[in-house]
């Protein structure tokens, strides 16, 4: 199985992204998977167009996309992207849609193809904080994970997708009083669970993983 892997680069005036830098630490070879990594330029459009070029040229099995979610406490396997941009901060060019959809002919939403909870339930077991998230928000992230759930239902038939957000690094957070962070090392060994645990399981396992709000 090939499983392509992307993060984007830093954004927001960060120094650092802890999705891109998780990756690059993230071992090539898991359990007869091998894992292509591609780093993806936190700007509207260019962002879909980096990974849909790398699926049409590495053809892999799964998409897993990687991003920063600054605040959050654990890792967090996303459910859901919806046709929306609307950007609180600018992108790393300056650009920050409004209200706009992300494809005018696309869902309203995609949901993730991957198995999200039995995901969840393999980081826990390698000891790492993570639960399923219900919301990828409104920015780069959200517009990519629906830029590529879009082009693997049109384009790519078969083809599994979905995406995690990971939290802060420490170095991130010095200076942010009560602000989560996650060591790097447990990010990757996070991902790596993750990984495997796609690998496993062609359906997901029924868990609870809902949330009251």
């Amino acid at each position: 199985m090939k499983l392509l892997l992307t993060a984007f680069d830093p954004f927001g005036g960060e120094k650092v992204n802890p999705a891109l830098e998780a990756v690059k630490l993230v071992a090539d070879q898991l359990d007869g998977i091998s894992v292509i990594k591609v780093e993806v330029p936190t700007v509207f459009n260019k962002s879909i167009d980096t990974v849909e070029s790398a699926v049409r040229k590495h053809q892999p099995q799964v998409v897993l996309c990687i991003g920063q979610a600054g605040g959050r406490f654990d890792v967090t396997p996303e459910r859901v992207a919806i046709n929306v941009n609307d950007a609180r901060i600018p992108d790393n060019e300056g650009n920050q849609p409004v209200d706009r959809p992300i494809f005018e002919d696309g869902e309203p939403a995609y949901f993730s193809t991957l198995p999200i909870k039995a995901m969840v339930e393999e980081m826990r077991k390698a000891g790492v904080p993570s639960s399923v998230s219900n919301t990828a928000g409104t920015f780069v992230c959200n517009h990519l994970m629906y830029g590529v759930m879009y082009h693997l239902a049109k384009s790519h038939p078969g083809v599994r997708g979905g995406f995690i957000h990971v939290p802060f690094i420490p170095n991130q957070v010095i200076g942010r009083p009560n602000t989560p962070s996650l060591a790097l090392g447990d990010i990757v060994t996070a991902l790596e669970a993750s990984i495997r645990a796609i690998g496993k399981n062609l359906t997901d396992t029924e868990v609870t993983g809902g949330r009251e709000s």
